[in-house]
């Protein structure tokens, strides 16, 4: 039997894929991407030559080419790929109607008809929109979501509840709050604010920057993950929370103090259009039903993720110049 991860080259879906394949070195994995701008097979460069390790280059949109790559009878598709950006998602929404709805539903259809045992779908806290202080986005409460982005992620999760309905599929729905870590794109806000601050650059802080998000690292997140594939309910969703939601501008701060910066690398611009002010996930159903407690703090965290950077500074260069793409432009083509 196999595992099909969809965007395993990606942040997120390369950290899954790498501690899977630590774990499960008996089990085959199969990474299938498209690898857009995000997707950068440097992050999987320590289990590229595992023999139960294979990546295929394909796109989710594309039926024939996922029911090419994807096993008669899977353990279990872990679905992340996804447009995630919010930005982009402003400046452009076709793309990620496209990917994160469509190539959803293409996927379904093709773990339907390949006889998957497990679905598992990977979504957001953005989906919830903006709380209020003082509360929490709990699994059942309302969808409202605010951006291009975030409304695709929410259509998505329909089609995973419908046909987890209609024809039974044993589909689960994760929603994870924002989550930093090793290998993330440096577009995001962590990232960007670490290679920015070790030049000695100026940090961009959206508006006030009191937007309050809920911070996770990336290796606890797949944590749970796991714990939802092997023991979630069918047709449940789960929330993966850090427990860490603290306002930007204090994320930042303490950034820099671990990196030993000042404050007055800190630039405010203009606010992003919409910009949601909190999120926060109430996580107390995955602790309760199956035991996940995210194990990182927040302090903790940061520091490794800063030690990581700053050790990294090769991997920073090719993924900030586009240096990463030129080796699998030459071996798949543009």
């Amino acid at each position: 039997m196999a595992i099909f991860v969809t965007g395993g080259a990606g942040f997120i879906g390369s950290q899954f894929v790498r501690d899977w394949v630590r774990l499960h070195p008996d089990q085959p994995l199969i990474n299938f991407d498209k690898l857009t701008y995000a997707g950068n097979l440097d992050n999987l460069a320590e289990v590229a030559a595992s023999a139960s390790y294979r990546f295929v280059r394909g796109d989710i949109c594309d039926a024939e080419a996922v029911a090419a790559a994807m096993p008669d009878g899977c353990d279990a598709v872990v679905h992340f790929a996804a447009e995630s950006h919010v930005d982009r998602s402003i400046l452009s929404a076709a793309e990620f109607v496209t990917t994160n709805v469509l190539g959803t539903q293409v996927m379904l259809d093709v773990a339907r008809a390949k006889g998957v045992k497990r679905f598992l779908h990977i979504s957001t806290d953005e989906v919830g929109g903006s709380i209020e202080p003082e509360l929490w986005f709990a699994e059942d409460s309302p969808l409202a979501p605010s951006s291009p982005y975030a409304a695709s992620k929410a259509a998505a999760e329909h089609l995973v509840r419908a046909a987890a309905h209609t024809f039974g599929m044993d589909a689960v729905i994760t929603r994870t709050s924002n989550n930093y870590g090793p290998y993330q794109f440096p577009e995001k806000l962590i990232p960007l604010a670490l290679a920015n601050a070790l030049e000695n650059r100026p940090i961009p802080v959206y508006g006030d920057g009191m937007q309050v998000r809920d911070w996770i690292h990336v290796a606890d997140n797949c944590a749970a993950l796991r714990k939802v594939i092997e023991s979630g309910k069918p047709g449940e969703t789960y929330h993966i929370g850090g427990l860490h939601p603290v306002p930007n501008l204090e994320l930042l701060r303490r950034l820099l103090a671990v990196l030993g910066k000042s404050d007055s690398l800190l630039t405010h611009v203009k606010d992003r259009l919409g910009h949601d002010r909190r999120y926060a996930v109430d996580c107390s159903k995955i602790q309760r039903e199956l035991g996940w407690h995210p194990t990182i703090s927040l302090d903790e965290g940061l520091r490794a993720t800063v030690a990581w950077y700053s050790d990294n500074d090769a991997w920073v260069r090719r993924a900030r110049s586009g240096e990463y793409r030129q080796y699998y432009e030459r071996v798949y083509g543009a």
